[in-house]
C-alpha cells in the first residue's frame, strides 16, 4: 500500500481528502510522521503555499507528499479573504471569529458573489505536479448547517439552495474546489504514475 503524506493539522480537511481518494494508498497526518512544527505560509497565490508545505513535508519524511492551500475569494472584498482565509480574523486561526469577520463585512455588500479556489500541490516520485480546482457560489446571510469546516456554513455553491455544510459529503466533494482538484490528481496517478 502506498503511502501518501498529507500536509495538513486540519482534521476536517484530512478527512475529506481521504474520502475522495481511492484504496490502495495508506494516508498519514502529520502527528503520523512525527511532525509537529509549524510551516509558515508568507506568499500571496495559493500554488507557493502550497509548494512550501509539500516541499518541507517531503525533506522531512521523504515520502509521497500532497499539500494544498486553498481560500475564499468573495468579489465584493476584492478577493478577500483569498489566501488569508484560514486567519482572516487574526492567529491563532479560529474558524468560528473568521466566519464572523466574513459576515461583518458582508453585512452592506448586494453582491455577494464568491468562489472557493484549492491548489494541490503533489510530490510524486520526487517530482513536483499541481492541480487546481474552484467552485462559484454565493455568500448566505447566516450560516447553515454543520457539517463541512471552514467557511462552508455560508457558502452556496451555483445550481444548489443549501450550503456546503448542508450538503451531504458526496455531494459535496464532487463539486467542490478540493473535489475539482483532488480529480485531476487522481486521474493523474491513475493514468500518468500508476501506483506503487
Amino acid at each position: 500500500m502506498t503511502e501518501l503524506v498529507i500536509a495538513s493539522n486540519n482534521a476536517g480537511k484530512i478527512r475529506e481528502i481521504s474520502s475522495m481518494l481511492d484504496e490502495g494508498f495508506r494516508i498519514l497526518s502529520l502527528a503520523d510522521i512525527g511532525f509537529d512544527g509549524d510551516i509558515e505560509e508568507p506568499y500571496d497565490r495559493f500554488e507557493d503555499n502550497a509548494a512550501v508545505k509539500a516541499e518541507t513535508i517531503h525533506r522531512f519524511s521523504g515520502k509521497h507528499v500532497l499539500a494544498d492551500d486553498s481560500g475564499l475569494c468573495v468579489t465584493s472584498l476584492d478577493g478577500a479573504p483569498g489566501v488569508f482565509s484560514a486567519r482572516y480574523a487574526g492567529t491563532p486561526q479560529h474558524e468560528q471569529r473568521n466566519l464572523e469577520k466574513l459576515l461583518y463585512e458582508m453585512k452592506d455588500k448586494e453582491d455577494r458573489s464568491a468562489f472557493y479556489k484549492a491548489v494541490i500541490c503533489l510530490i510524486w516520485k520526487g517530482q513536483t505536479h499541481f492541480f487546481e480546482g474552484i467552485c462559484h457560489g454565493i455568500i448566505a446571510e447566516a450560516p447553515r448547517g454543520d457539517g463541512g469546516f471552514g467557511y462552508d456554513p455560508v457558502f452556496v455553491p451555483v445550481g444548489h439552495t443549501q450550503t456546503f455544510a448542508e450538503l451531504p459529503l458526496p455531494v459535496k466533494n464532487k463539486i467542490s474546489h478540493r473535489g475539482k482538484a483532488l480529480a485531476a490528481l487522481l486521474h493523474f496517478l491513475k493514468n500518468t504514475a500508476p501506483v506503487q
